[in-house]
């Protein structure tokens, strides 16, 4: 009774979909438990250029990893070993 209708339209072939690479939490390759707040040099990866704490997709870490590293980071900025925000990306406000 019903006939499929044939597309006009010319079939493009499928490109298949996008896999991105799976990301290794650095610390638990390491085998690192404690995330120490007072070396900078080891937060700073993971902190944008902005100043903000870049999330799990785009680092890579672990959810337990992340809490961790999200406490000392904050640690480290309230003692000024890091800061809340970079010279790129303060607002400059017009006075007057």
């Amino acid at each position: 009774m019903t006939q499929a209708r044939e597309s006009t339209r010319p079939h493009r072939p499928s490109r298949g979909k996008y896999v991105p690479k799976r990301k290794v939490c650095l610390f638990c390759r390491d085998k690192i438990d404690y995330i120490d707040y007072k070396e900078p040099a080891k937060l700073r990866p993971y902190i944008t250029d902005r100043g903000k704490i870049s999330p799990r997709r785009k680092s890579g870490t672990c959810a337990k990893h992340q809490r961790a590293l999200t406490t000392a980071i904050k640690r480290a900025r309230h003692i000024a070993l890091l800061p809340f925000v970079t010279s790129s990306g303060q607002r400059v406000v017009p006075t007057g």
